[in-house]
């Protein structure tokens, strides 16, 4: 692939099963999923490589269920197939416009996808292929905030991207208080013992101890995503601070 005018060569983007609700109620929104779909695509234009995290939320959360009496390893590994089925549908809309992609699995299910294997998984993305990682982790009491921070580190990601409804990590819930304030920046240690929701603290001490930055972003505003990869001050930047 053509070599990329940004800052950056490979990114992670994490994106909520909610984030494909749209005006729906329950599933996945056609128009929502073509429209990320796009913009993964204007990305892959630049040169940047990318590889993909989605959560089942918008179809099953093995938490919420667990909480209500169900195993919550059984509940777990339902959400873990939410989660191939969200992949399956991007999949799909990136294919429509012409852009290659491959769903890898946590969780082996050779009939519909890849087995995820790091190695392929890069050379998948060499190739200026997208990478759709599904089935989280493919362990149990795994958020898939996690498995797309260990995917990011195992795939050489130079950012992880974490896609919201919000533009940004604010002090309080800008929905509900109109008072609080946005960070443009912050760092690891600030979000964990501040209990700032950005990703659950497994993902964020992933990040730290690693070195990977995260930005937060509001995938509602159209192009937000493109403008990040191109190296915009897009949302709010968590990095560990010299």
């Amino acid at each position: 692939m053509d070599r990329q005018t940004g800052p950056y060569q490979r990114i992670l983007l994490k994106l909520s099963g909610e984030a494909l609700l749209g005006a729906e109620d329950y599933g996945i929104d056609p128009g929502v999923l073509r429209r990320i779909a796009d913009e993964i695509a204007q990305v892959l234009a630049l040169g940047v490589q990318i590889g993909v995290v989605i959560g089942g939320g918008n179809i099953f959360r093995g938490a919420g269920l667990a909480q209500a009496g169900m195993d919550r390893v059984t509940g777990d590994h339902m959400g873990m197939l939410a989660t191939v089925i969200n992949s399956l549908a991007l999949q799909d809309a990136l294919e429509r416009l012409g852009i290659h992609a491959r769903v890898m699995s946590a969780l082996q299910m050779h009939e519909i996808c890849e087995d995820y294997i790091r190695r392929r998984a890069v050379r998948h993305l060499e190739k200026g292929r997208v990478a759709i990682f599904a089935a989280g982790t493919g362990n149990p009491f795994f958020t898939t905030d996690t498995a797309a921070a260990l995917r990011a580190i195992e795939i050489g990601a130079d950012l992880l991207v974490k896609a919201t409804k919000v533009d940004g990590v604010y002090t309080a819930d800008p929905m509900k208080d109109p008072a609080a304030r946005r960070f443009d920046r912050l760092d690891f240690d600030r979000v964990i013992t501040g209990k700032l929701d950005v990703m659950d603290t497994t993902a964020v001490v992933m990040c730290r101890d690693n070195g990977l930055p995260i930005r937060v972003f509001d995938l509602t505003r159209a192009g937000a995503l493109v403008k990040l990869a191109r190296g915009d001050d897009i949302g709010t930047l968590v990095q560990a601070v010299a």
